[in-house]
């Protein structure tokens, strides 16, 4: 007779643990709503830039294209940003346009009573790719791709030689994924350098069932196994359960091709050196994530010497370090290697 009670006590609480996790709609968005089409439909996103992106600006060289973490706070990004690029020195600032977009939850474009013609996402989905809840069915890295494009536009920026995609924590898995599927380089075109920066992610896209296993002071590598963990390789994780048609149209070449692609991709891993905490907030502690490591720093130690041990030629990848930094965008961003990966005006010694 008191099971039902137990059942509905069990409910409740479980209810109450999902409302506790949810998140909190954003405080600031950001200052501009710019109109972005793609071949699946149109939208506006919020984003912060330091010129009129859509006048032209030769005296532009590079792009910036910083991408907030799980907390969406754009405006804290772009303060970052902005100084990380007075920080570069020299004429970074005055070449340079700077630009922090926003990839609002539902939640956030409710509490803020925003049109229907701003672009918002499930909560925790842009990160992987999904489809926007509306105004269209338009996938995040849809938008990257639109971005890269507008700057790829030689009417409005005649000179422009490096476009920069970077991201920390959420943003940080934006780019990993991004850099394997994504189009940018197709969308620059010749003669635009593409360079991605990923900052102390939760996690990383494997392209095998491999996992580390960590052990005193050395990792090897293992087979993960779904009866421990029965989506640890769905994406984006890994390869397999793909259920955004943009990942799935660009997985069609093979994931051996793929990766072989990828590998090539300037790509900077920046990890702080103090991001070790297993409980931190917004860490992946799902068993997907933990299959990866027990916290973000040798998470990314474990998969870039996992995937350049897969790779001896044609690695194009980097490992840098920012000392006693623990999970902070801004003073990772700001930090001498930070600035570097950004900016190129200097370079940081590479990791094994």
């Amino acid at each position: 007779m008191k099971k039902p009670a137990i059942i509905l006590l069990t409910a409740l609480l479980s209810a109450a643990l999902s409302h506790a996790a949810k998140e909190e709609p954003v405080d600031i968005i950001a200052s501009h709503f710019v109109n972005l089409t793609t071949p699946h439909g149109s939208g506006q996103l919020p984003m912060d830039f330091s010129l009129d992106w859509d006048k032209p600006q030769p005296q532009v060289t590079r792009a910036v294209i910083l991408f907030h973490g799980k907390g969406r706070d754009v405006d804290g990004y772009y303060r970052a940003l902005r100084k990380a690029a007075e920080q570069a020195g020299g004429n970074a600032d005055s070449t340079s346009i700077l630009i922090a977009p926003q990839f609002l939850n539902e939640e956030d474009a409710r509490a803020h009573h925003l049109p229907d013609t701003i672009l918002r996402w499930p909560e925790g989905t842009w990160e992987s790719g999904r489809e926007a809840s509306g105004p269209a069915t338009v996938s995040a890295y849809e938008i990257i791709d639109a971005l890269v494009a507008h700057f790829a536009d030689r009417k409005l920026y005649p000179n422009l030689q490096t476009i920069v995609l970077a991201g920390h924590s959420g943003g940080g898995q934006a780019m990993q994924r991004y850099a394997i599927v994504g189009h940018a380089e197709q969308m620059a075109g010749a003669g635009i350098h593409v360079r991605y920066v990923v900052a102390n992610p939760s996690s990383y896209m494997y392209f095998t069932d491999d996992r580390p296993v960590f052990s005193a002071n050395t990792v090897r590598y293992m087979p993960a196994s779904e009866a421990a963990c029965h989506n640890f390789n769905h994406w984006k994780f890994g390869p397999l359960n793909i259920r955004e048609e943009y990942v799935r149209s660009s997985a069609e070449p093979g994931w051996q091709a793929i990766e072989d692609a990828f590998i090539r991709k300037d790509v900077t891993y920046l990890l702080g050196t103090a991001d070790i905490d297993p409980h931190e907030k917004d860490l992946d502690i799902t068993c997907a994530g933990e299959l990866q490591g027990p916290n973000r720093l040798l998470r990314g130690r474990a998969y870039y010497a996992w995937l350049h041990a897969r790779h001896k030629t044609e690695w194009n990848q980097h490992l840098w370090f920012v000392p006693d930094i623990a999970h902070s965008g801004g003073k990772m961003f700001t930090s001498t290697c930070g600035v570097a990966s950004l900016f190129q005006h200097s370079t940081c010694p590479d990791q094994p």
